[in-house]
């Protein structure tokens, strides 16, 4: 049984840093990003590629069976026991055919969802950070495409965590310290529940 981990919170929340670090101190845990996910099918340049990208370079969701299919396919082909989604699920939508899928699946248990908390402010400023210190700058990475992503996860946060909440299967963690302070945290978190 693959138990799953997934992490959410706001754009420039360090949700994707904080998964890589705790991956790779554990040959047990994989960590994928569904943004790097689905970055790399669009630069595989394949029809599906081509699809996702005309989404999210407009900072929009992927449609939800796009999302599952990458999502799922890549937990089957893991090799290891623990795997770490971050930026997933996004909308209530996501949430509910994610939480139907697990209910049927026999391999995968979401062992818990974990929210790192940043304010707006924070997020703001580290998208836009990256954005000034990348080489490489991300077509997301820009004001406008941000307050854009800012909203889309702001608009359903309430019903996801009160989903989670409900099913006693959220855990908040504050973004706003350094990140070895959080990428402990989440890493003793994990750890107690494997």
């Amino acid at each position: 049984m693959k138990k799953l981990f997934l992490i959410i919170g706001a754009p420039g929340s360090g949700k994707t840093t904080d998964a890589e670090l705790i991956a790779a101190k554990y040959e047990t845990i994989t960590h994928y990003s569904t943004g790097d996910m689905f970055r790399a099918e669009v630069a595989s340049g394949s029809k599906r590629g081509e699809l996702i990208d005309s989404f999210i370079s407009k900072g929009k969701i992927v449609p939800i069976d796009i999302a599952i299919e990458t999502i799922l396919g890549a937990i089957k082909r893991t090799s290891t026991d623990v795997v770490i989604i971050d930026g997933y699920p996004r909308s209530g939508e996501q949430m509910t055919e994610l939480d139907k899928y697990l209910a049927q699946e026999d391999e995968v248990e979401l062992v818990n969802v974990i929210e790192v908390e940043v304010s707006k402010e924070t997020a703001f400023q580290r998208v836009l950070g990256r954005a000034a210190d990348a080489q490489v700058i991300r077509a997301d990475d820009n004001e406008e495409v941000f307050l854009n992503r800012m909203k889309l996860y702001i608009d359903p946060l309430e019903e996801i965590q009160s989903f989670y909440t409900k099913k006693n299967l959220l855990k908040v963690i504050s973004g706003e310290r350094s990140i070895e302070e959080i990428v402990n945290e989440m890493d003793n978190f994990i750890q107690s529940k494997i």
